[in-house]
């Protein structure tokens, strides 16, 4: 029997919400080296990214989506108080973490409030165990590959320009960083935005509104990228000083560098559907570029204090979540 559409309704409305907050906590990712840069004012940055974020719907296909809804939880045991419980649980994450300045994964928030609601509602056999250690690996893994593809690109960069004059480099890199912006939002968008498609389409399965799990329908693709896009319009500032300004001190030349690797890192990720956090990989990709000019070019203490704010994401999202269950679960 399905689920009443109006109870459907509000918690679809409640997954594009959090997608508005995904854009709006992860803006900063998108824009954060084009603005500390100088090459685009933060309207004009923040207005291009959520161009390119919509555009992702176009550009990739959904299997990042198919990966939330059927790859982390068995299907059958998730209920719409489950899911409603997990987004809960992301969207406290995500307000606190931005609050105090800190570039947590907004991915990694919807995971683990999605795992942590199905745990605390079914218990540990709902996991689907290899589907959760991918993302967990991809933590480690999908900044070390910013890192080193940034690392290895600019320093190929820096060698292609070597005899060039400053000025002309300034000039060429203040016009190839909006290129590169828009790639990296462009792979933001589709990765990030596929997150919220995978929890609305297991919604409409658990409701009884879909014969297929692994299905997203047009309406939810577009939907989930628009709430991004206007999301990202509105912007998270507060984190963008902490991108772009306080990890290592950017020009454009560098900017386009960690923004082109970063970019390439989402696009393969996308590509193979493994979910992981567009925030690890722009982070990693800064950190990256300023190993370039010497490990003390790198601030060390606040990049420490990123990576623990990323160990901490799923746990404590996965801990909000199995509370708002239990709470939940009292009047159900």
């Amino acid at each position: 029997m399905a689920e009443p559409v109006i109870l459907i309704a509000s918690i679809i409305a409640i997954a594009l919400f959090f997608d508005f907050i995904n854009g709006f906590h992860d803006a900063a990712n998108s824009i954060a080296t084009v603005v500390a840069t100088n090459v685009l004012k933060p309207h004009q940055a923040v207005l291009m990214a959520a161009f390119w974020n919509f555009i992702g719907a176009f550009v990739f296909g959904v299997a990042i989506a198919a990966t939330i809804a059927k790859g982390l939880v068995v299907p059958g045991a998730v209920t719409i108080w489950v899911i409603l419980a997990g987004l809960l649980g992301a969207i406290v994450w995500d307000l606190l973490t931005w609050w105090y300045g800190l570039p947590s994964s907004s991915s990694h928030a919807l995971i683990g409030g999605f795992v942590g609601a199905a745990v605390m509602a079914k218990g540990l056999g709902v996991i689907i165990y290899g589907g959760v250690l991918k993302v967990f690996i991809f933590i480690f893994v999908a900044p070390s590959l910013g890192l080193l593809g940034a690392f290895i690109f600019t320093e190929i960069m820096r060698f292609s320009f070597r005899n060039a004059k400053p000025a002309k480099v300034q000039w060429i890199f203040r016009h190839m960083q909006i290129v590169s912006s828009s790639f990296y939002s462009l792979g933001h968008g589709t990765n990030d935005a596929q997150k919220t498609m995978g929890i609305i389409t297991i919604l409409l399965f658990s409701g009884g509104y879909l014969a297929d799990a692994g299905h997203v329908p047009v309406w939810v693709i577009l939907a989930s990228h628009a709430s991004i896009a206007i999301g990202t319009y509105f912007g998270g500032w507060r984190i963008v000083k902490t991108m772009g300004q306080r990890i290592t001190k950017l020009r454009p030349f560098d900017g386009f560098g960690a923004e082109t690797a970063g970019g390439a890192v989402l696009a393969m990720t996308s590509h193979l559907g493994i979910p992981v956090s567009t925030t690890h990989v722009i982070a990693g990709s800064i950190v990256g570029v300023g190993l370039t000019k010497g490990r003390g070019r790198v601030r060390w203490p606040l990049a420490r204090n990123i990576v623990w704010a990323w160990i901490l994401t799923i746990p404590a999202s996965a801990l909000i979540a199995a509370l708002s269950y239990f709470t939940i679960s009292l009047f159900i």
